[in-house]
């Protein structure tokens, strides 16, 4: 008599069933807006958003106007410092940029539409019907914890919201914690933190619903994942005993 037993795919099994059968998540751990009960629904958005600029961001400035020659004064077109890379500028601490022949322009605190019309004022001294094309270049987010990818992602366009970000990194996992989501926010010399429930509408209108550049959003795990883990460090050392008997047993059996 001559048996084998696949040990390995025997231990899978068992192990997936015991995270299967201790896992209890209900509907209400894990839906999304629960308190929308009307099938057709409209809220007035009441919020909206516009990217701040702040020291350490790096800006993308391009100047143009009627004259290409007097215009490519203001463009940089090789390296010239750390600071200003191929009409890239670095807002130091003090919040401010240095610009070709302008000189020092502060910018710290200025929507990048301000930003736009107050360098375009500075440039006019110099330059007819300037334009001026800015954008942030670092506007990130850091996404972490029970989310199927956490990482940190940069955000082209300057403006996400908190459910786009979360999108993004492949929603929540199903052991992620829909209350008391966690956003970590620097700004104005403070770190700021704030917690938000993804089971109700009201996130909507919370002041974290548009990110800023560098929050970080934490989803913390839920009791299904921890109750979990804690059943199956309980558990297997019994299922493992046990598939070793059975092992030497048919092992034993199969030697007769």
């Amino acid at each position: 008599m001559n048996m084998k037993v696949n040990y390995p795919f025997g231990l899978l099994a068992v192990s997936a069933a015991v995270l299967f059968l201790s896992s209890c998540m209900t509907r209400k751990d894990i839906s999304y807006f629960q308190d929308l009960t009307d099938s057709t629904s409209v809220h007035k958005i009441t919020r909206s958003f516009e990217a701040v600029i702040q020291a350490g961001d790096i800006l993308s400035i391009h100047v143009s106007s009627l004259s290409r020659e007097a215009s490519s004064f203001f463009n940089v077109t090789g390296e010239t410092t750390d600071e200003q890379v191929a009409n890239t500028y670095l807002v130091n601490t003090a919040g401010e940029i240095e610009l070709p022949l302008v000189g020092t322009i502060s910018v710290a605190g200025l929507t990048t539409r301000m930003a736009k019309q107050h360098i375009r004022s500075k440039l006019e001294k110099y330059l007819t019907d300037p334009t001026v094309n800015l954008r942030i270049r670092n506007f990130k987010i850091t996404l972490l914890g029970e989310v199927s990818n956490p990482g940190v992602y940069t955000v082209p366009n300057e403006k996400i919201t908190l459910i786009e970000a979360l999108g993004l990194a492949g929603d929540l996992s199903i052991y992620g914690k829909r209350v008391d989501v966690l956003v970590v926010r620097e700004e104005n010399g403070e770190r700021k933190f704030f917690k938000v429930d993804l089971r109700s509408k009201e996130l909507f209108e919370s002041e974290i619903y548009y990110l800023h550049s560098n929050d970080i959003v934490y989803v913390e795990p839920g009791k299904g994942k921890i109750a979990s883990a804690d059943e199956v460090y309980k558990i297997l050392p019994i299922v493992l005993s046990g598939l070793s008997t059975i092992a030497l047993l048919l092992r034993i059996g199969g030697t007769y």
